[in-house]
Order: C-alpha cells, then sequence, then structure tokens
C-alpha cells in the first residue's frame, strides 16, 4: 500500500493527474483563442486575492473581532471559513472554469434559475457604485495629505469662524478636527438624504479620476488588468506590513493589540448567536461569494487548471489579510488611546469612521504624518481598486458572453461605455448627501441579499443540477480523485452549508440604516428596499418567463426547465469527452425518462436539449 504522508497529502490536493506534468505545459498563446484566457497562472491569482481583499479586511474584520469578543472571534470566523467559504468559493472557481462562461450563461445548467446569475450581476453593478465612491474619497484624501501639516490635525481655515475646536481630538458633545474636516470638507455633508445639495465637485473629479483609471487597467480586458494586478494586489501589502513595524514600536500599541486579539478577548461571546451571524456575513463579504467576480474572473483559467490549490491560496491569503490588518489598525489606535489617555475602545469605530476619522486622526499624531497618511490611503485606493476591477469584468464579460458577436471585437468599447454608465450612477453619490446614498447601497446590497443569492446558487448545484454529477464534471479537469477527497465537499455542498445559509437567514434582523445618528426619511427606506427587489427579482421573472414559453404539462416543463440545456459544456470541443460529445445529443433516449418526440423537437428549437 502507498505510504501517505505529508509528500502524499500534497500530491492529493496539489497535483492534477489529468496532466503529466503541470509545471512543463506550456500553451502558445491562449488556449480559449475566442475567449482568452490569463497570461499565466500568477496574473489569475494576484487577481483573485486583489478581488478578495477589499476593504473590508481593513476596515470591517479588525472592528468586528473587537466588537465580538476578539481572539475569541477568530473560532467562529475559521469555522464559517471552512464550513461556508472554502466550500462556495470552490464550487464557484469550478463552475466558471469548467464552462468559460460569465454568470449568467453558467445558468444553463439548470435554466429555470438563470436569473440568479443575472441577480449576481446585479449586485455587482450596484456595489461597483459604491466601490466607486469609496476610492473616489480615498483619492481626495491622498491628494489632502500631501501637505504639512495635515489638514485634519486641527482647524485651519477651513473650519467656520463660530467653530471651536475641543482641546483634544476625543471629546464628547463636540465634534473632533478630523470629522470636522470629514463633514465639512470632504463631504460637505447635508443634514440628511432629503436635503440633496449640489455636486460635490471635488469628490465628481476624483471619481471621474477613479473612473479614468479603471478604464485604463481594463480596456483589454484581463491581458491589461493582469499586468496591473502586479503592483496593485501587493502593494497593499507592504503598506500593511510598513505601518504594522511603526505601530507596534509606539507608546499604548500593546493595549490596542490586546482589546483586538490579546488579553481581552472573552469567550463568553461565543454563546451569542450575532458573533457567528457576523463571522458568516465577514466570510461571504470579504470572499464576494455571490457577487459574480469569482466565477468570472475563473472562467478566464485554462481548463484543467488545479482549481483547489487556488481556493486554498486564495481564501487561506485573504483571512490572513484580515487578521494582519487588524494588528496594524489596532497599534496605531492603541497609540493614540494613550496620548489622549483614553480607553482604547472609546477611539474605536468601524467603516468610514475607521477609515476616514479614527485612523486619519491617529497618523496626524506621528512624525511625518504626511508620509503615513499619504501610504495608507494609496493602499485603501488600491485594495478599491482591485475589487472595482473583477466588478466592472463581471458586467462587461456577461454581455460579451449573451452577445458575442456585437461585444467581442469590441471589448475597450464596451468597458468605457460601462464605466460611464457608473460614473453617471455614481454622481448622486458626490453631492451633499451623497454619503447617506453610499451607506444605503451598502446596507440593503451588499449585506444578507447575498446570503439569498447563495442559497440559490448552491441548491441550484448540488440539488437541481446534482451534486455528484458536477463532481464528474470537475474530475474532467482536476482528474479522477478518491471517494475521501470528495466527502468532505459533498457534505458541505448538501447539507452543512446551505443549512448555516438558513440558519443565518433566520436571526438576521432588519435595522434601519442611519448615517452620524440621522435616520432615513421613508421614501429613502422604500428605496432601499427597490434595490434589493432589483437585485432579486429576476429570479422569479426569468423563471415564470420560461415556465410561460415552454410548452407541455407543468411537470414536463419543470423537468425539462431543471435539466441542463445542450450548450452547458465545456466550450472547447476538445474538452468535452464522450459525455459532452456532439454525438450525445443525437443518441436515441430512452422514452420512460424523455418527454414526447413532438415536444422534444419544440424544445430543441428553443436551444436547449434533456440530458439523461
Amino acid at each position: 500500500m502507498k505510504k501517505l504522508g505529508f509528500d502524499g497529502f500534497k500530491d492529493l490536493i496539489f497535483r492534477n493527474p489529468v496532466v503529466i506534468s503541470q509545471d512543463q505545459i506550456q500553451h502558445e498563446g491562449d488556449e480559449n483563442t475566442e475567449r482568452g484566457n490569463w497570461a499565466n497562472k500568477r496574473e489569475y491569482l494576484l487577481s483573485m486575492i486583489g478581488y478578495a481583499v477589499g476593504l473590508g479586511n481593513i476596515w470591517r474584520f479588525p472592528y468586528l473581532a473587537y466588537k465580538n469578543g476578539g481572539g475569541a472571534f477568530l473560532i467562529p470566523y475559521f469555522a464559517m471559513l471552512l464550513l461556508n467559504g472554502i466550500p462556495l468559493y470552490f464550487l464557484e472557481s469550478a463552475l466558471g472554469q469548467f464552462c468559460s462562461q460569465g454568470p449568467i450563461n453558467l445558468w444553463r445548467m439548470v435554466p429555470l434559475l438563470q436569473g440568479v446569475g443575472i441577480g449576481t450581476v446585479m449586485v455587482s453593478l450596484v456595489i461597483s457604485i459604491y466601490y466607486n465612491t469609496i476610492i473616489a474619497y480615498s483619492l481626495y484624501y491622498m491628494f489632502a495629505s500631501m501637505q504639512s501639516p495635515l489638514p485634519w490635525s486641527d482647524c485651519f481655515s477651513w473650519a467656520d469662524k463660530n467653530t471651536t475646536c475641543p482641546p483634544t481630538n476625543i471629546s464628547v458633545g463636540m465634534q473632533s478636527p478630523t470629522e470636522q474636516y470629514w463633514d465639512r470638507v470632504a463631504l460637505q455633508r447635508s443634514s440628511s438624504l432629503d436635503e440633496t445639495g449640489s455636486i460635490v465637485w471635488h469628490l465628481a473629479l476624483c471619481l471621474l479620476l477613479s473612473s479614468v483609471i479603471v478604464t485604463a487597467a481594463l480596456i483589454r480586458g484581463i491581458k491589461s488588468s493582469g499586468k496591473v494586478v502586479y503592483f496593485t494586489a501587493t502593494f497593499p501589502y507592504v503598506v500593511i506590513i510598513i505601518l504594522l513595524v511603526r505601530g507596534v514600536t509606539l507608546e499604548g500599541a500593546t493595549d490596542g493589540i490586546d482589546y483586538y486579539i490579546g488579553t481581552q478577548s472573552n469567550l463568553t461571546k461565543l454563546t451569542e448567536a450575532e458573533v457567528w451571524k457576523d463571522a458568516a456575513t465577514q466570510i461571504f463579504y470579504s470572499l464576494s461569494i455571490s457577487w459574480g467576480g469569482v466565477i468570472t474572473l475563473s472562467s478566464y483559467n485554462n481548463f484543467h487548471n488545479n482549481m483547489v490549490k487556488d481556493t486554498l491560496i486564495v481564501t487561506i491569503t485573504n483571512s490572513a489579510t484580515s487578521v494582519l490588518a487588524g494588528f496594524a489598525i489596532f497599534s496605531i489606535l492603541g497609540h493614540m488611546a494613550h496620548i489622549y489617555k483614553l480607553p482604547v475602545d472609546e477611539v474605536v469605530t468601524e467603516g468610514f469612521g475607521l477609515a476616514f476619522i479614527a485612523y486619519p486622526d491617529a497618523l496626524s499624531k506621528l512624525p511625518i504624518s504626511p508620509l503615513w497618511s499619504v501610504l495608507f490611503f494609496f493602499m485603501l485606493l488600491t485594495v478599491g481598486l482591485d475589487s472595482q476591477f473583477g466588478g466592472i469584468e463581471v458586467i462587461t464579460t456577461s454581455l460579451t458572453d449573451a452577445f458575442p458577436k456585437v461585444f467581442k471585437s469590441k471589448h475597450g468599447l464596451l468597458t468605457l461605455a460601462t464605466t460611464c454608465f457608473l460614473y453617471l450612477l455614481g454622481l448622486p453619490c458626490v453631492t451633499e448627501a451623497g454619503i447617506y446614498w453610499v451607506t444605503l447601497i451598502d446596507k440593503f446590497a451588499g449585506s444578507w441579499v447575498l446570503l439569498i443569492l447563495a442559497f440559490f446558487e448552491i441548491v441550484g448545484v448540488s440539488l437541481v443540477y446534482g451534486g455528484n454529477l458536477f463532481i464528474k464534471d470537475m474530475e474532467m479537469m482536476i482528474g479522477k480523485r478518491s471517494f475521501g477527497f470528495w466527502l468532505w465537499w459533498r457534505a458541505c455542498w448538501f447539507f452543512i452549508s446551505p443549512c448555516i445559509i438558513s440558519v443565518i437567514w433566520s436571526v438576521v434582523t432588519f435595522v434601519p440604516p442611519t448615517y452620524g445618528g440621522v435616520p432615513y426619511p421613508d421614501w429613502g427606506l422604500a428605496l432601499g428596499w427597490c434595490i434589493l427587489a432589483f437585485i432579486l427579482m429576476w429570479i422569479p421573472l426569468v423563471a415564470v418567463y420560461k415556465l410561460i414559453k415552454a410548452k407541455g404539462s407543468l411537470r414536463e416543463v419543470c423537468m425539462f426547465l431543471c435539466t441542463p440545456s445542450e450548450e452547458w459544456r465545456p466550450y472547447l470541443n476538445v474538452h468535452r469527452g464522450e459525455r459532452y460529445s456532439d454525438d450525445r445529443y443525437l443518441q436515441k433516449r430512452n422514452p420512460s425518462n424523455t418527454l414526447e418526440v413532438d415536444k422534444i423537437d419544440t424544445m430543441l428549437s428553443s436551444g436547449h436539449s434533456v440530458r439523461r
């Protein structure tokens, strides 16, 4: 019997028996000349890591860890990564790679659920508006940091004549200079969503610059973005390490780290359902599951790429980055608390408050503060750009796959049109009420709506299409694997992940969004629900449309629409093998398992076929 040591385990996970030697395979040009492929494995992995490592790693995870018991939070976080994050990420990577199609055409596997694919594209569309605005904020603050002293370090000429700066930046009942600069200068924030005000032109110009950068990076699709990510995906790590090294040398840094993951950890928090819900939603948000980006970027892989190894690399790197970023953030916040002689929990906040108020305030107290500030906001810029690249690619790839004759030769124009469209949609986010719009999008498009899409996705693949059937599809790419190898994935896809998503959904409670203590008007909340409906409505609409269009009894039509179409197969004929050969669809079918001949002809004329 073959000895199964570390090398055997490594071969089981990382070796692809379909190919003789992965290291020796060299493709002259693209394997898929029609759609194109990544130039090399490095560009794909860097793109996937850049897409996964987003703003949530920098400003959301550290706060969640602090809020939910410090180091104790790592237990539910990594448990959800193992039970939910890695299995679903692997599933989406395999789906995109197998059919070499975007998230809409992917659902040729279950035509009845094609609306799920449209919903994921709508998520990317709406979230791209949000990310574009965050990039604009980062650009503005990066430019504003190029002066000494930093403009938010005190109440300078930008402050109202009647404004009184508090003696310290943390004060009860009085805004600090950093808060005043964020509200009055950067945002020029109005009193509520009802008061739209005028466009804040410096933000509108930064939004335009963001759109120009994204367009330039994606003008040739993955061929150009694959080169850009060599910098944008690696530079954030350089900055995080620099800030971490600087932070841990400061007085009070250990206090901040203790509150983050240290002696202040509270294991009793693990008994609270809210902690587990936060861990699961953070995994979904951070890995961008159900956003369509994982499927899209994987669709440009070579067919025999080992996505098992890729999944482990990307998911583990993403989670490790979250933990590392938390140390960099809290070490400097601990120093700020030391300066103000306050407990760390009184200077900690999340989201925009952490990125644009608390952390800039802390950086302003360091020697050579403009340097640290420029580095920090340049890091936010690159992190946001990588996520934006993935979101735009979802939209353009879906359109190109749907209308190849129209858009295949016009990728540059399509990218330009997409970014221009998103720029126009983003203009309300750079008005005086812009921050209320951004918060509304984040609340309704980037939270639990992802759970709904993920649930339909995993049920559609594992139960409707058939998880065992898809395992055979995956083995066409990575080679035959043992029953034991697939046992864990089967357990997650068939039972564990759907159950976790259902439980999380059952404990989700809707809390009306606010910003700065300002509640949203009723029409604003109604608009938020409309955003959510715009994302999810495609699931029932497409299903009903297909049911009405198809002919036959309800049972026959449902069986037909839950069966893969003849277009569900590997993109290139050379990879289809006997299972997906053209002759297979011409074989005589068993009458007991198929529709009547005339009904089959009708269905074939609509572009579908029933598979045995």
